[in-house]
């Protein structure tokens, strides 16, 4: 995961970033929050597939991408909650 972000546009979304290790692509996972006791495991890194990938254009977002990924790759397993 490189990024976690709240929505400004809708209430209770919480949307997380993954990225590929290079930060070249990314995964965007959007999730409701529906109460306050809605619990739901946030792991640093998930498995995704090529198809749902999209392409990090600006060489900005891609190094911040790639600096977090590496980040979060040496701090926590795969399966690690974050």
């Amino acid at each position: 995961m490189v990024e976690r972000t709240y929505s400004d546009d809708e209430q209770n979304i919480v949307i997380l970033v993954y990225a590929t290790p290079d930060g070249g692509r990314y995964f965007r996972k959007e999730r409701a929050l529906t109460s306050f006791t809605d619990v739901r495991d946030t792991t640093a890194a998930v498995d995704a597939r090529p198809e749902n990938l999209g392409t990090v254009d600006d060489p900005d977002e891609r190094e911040r991408y790639a600096t977090e990924a590496a980040r979060m790759r040496e701090a926590h397993d795969p399966e690690d909650l974050v």
